[in-house]
């Protein structure tokens, strides 16, 4: 599936892991906003904490969203695993950059609630 991010486009090839489960889903979707710095209004806590690679931290949602604004442009995504439980979930797979690179990584979430409609917390490796 190609999804426009701002004016460029991107390839995301999801995980089979969705199927029926929204928190799934939602997993995912978190997971491609942090690898393309696109977060939708709501995804994230106003306080969310982000643990990022290296020596990335971010304290709030406009800490986090001036982190994302430094990583580089993506071309497409491809998440292997999308998986949730009670207030807790994960996205893992791979990212192609636009100069060709590809990039493994690992996100995990917890939510602000059972719901897993809101993320406040994200520790990400790769």
């Amino acid at each position: 599936m190609w999804q426009r991010l701002g004016g460029d486009m991107v390839e995301i090839t999801g995980s089979g892991d969705c199927g029926n489960s929204p928190k799934n889903q939602f997993a995912q979707d978190v997971a491609v906003a942090l690898e393309t710095g696109r977060i939708a209004p709501g995804m994230l806590s106003e306080a969310v904490s982000w643990s990022g690679p290296g020596e990335v931290r971010a304290e709030g949602i406009e800490a986090v969203r001036q982190a994302l604004q430094e990583r580089p442009e993506v071309s497409a995504i491809v998440i292997e695993h999308a998986i949730s439980h009670g207030r807790v979930g994960m996205a893992n797979g791979v990212t192609v950059l636009r100069d060709g690179r590809r990039r493994r990584f690992s996100h995990v979430f917890e939510f602000t609630s059972t719901k897993a409609a809101c993320v406040a917390a994200i520790s990400s490796y790769g």
